[in-house]
């Protein structure tokens, strides 16, 4: 994925309909939060079970596309915005994560990290 391509294209898009004025940070993050949940909404009321049977289906498939889209294209005029580097960012955030989660405290658990942390002592 080219992220510098497509924020050139979100930032023309917010140009030529002068939106520009609109995209900052806070309102950005609530937007972020916003398509998140929308994703979620799809989910509601699906049980675990039947998800990949969902997912077969292209209007399903379609929707929830659409909003994946939504928020990662929010987190790209964000990123953009608040100067961040997206491909340093994850890459140090995973390195954050396997010191939060090593491997023997946290294989096969969903245990949050603060309770792992429990457990070493």
């Amino acid at each position: 994925m080219d992220e510098k391509k497509i924020q050139k294209k979100l930032l023309d898009f917010a140009k030529k309909r002068d939106w520009e004025k609109f995209h900052n940070l806070k309102n950005l993050a609530i937007s972020i939060s916003i398509e998140s949940s929308e994703l979620l909404e799809i989910f509601q009321w699906i049980e675990d079970k039947n998800i990949n049977e969902h997912l077969r289906d292209k209007t399903f498939r379609k929707r929830i596309s659409e909003e994946v889209a939504d928020v990662l294209l929010y987190l790209l005029r964000f990123s953009e915005i608040a100067n961040l580097n997206l491909e340093k960012i994850c890459l140090d955030k995973i390195k954050i994560n396997e010191k939060k989660y090593p491997i023997n405290l946290s294989k096969g658990k969903s245990t949050k990290y603060t309770d792992l942390n429990v457990l070493k002592k």
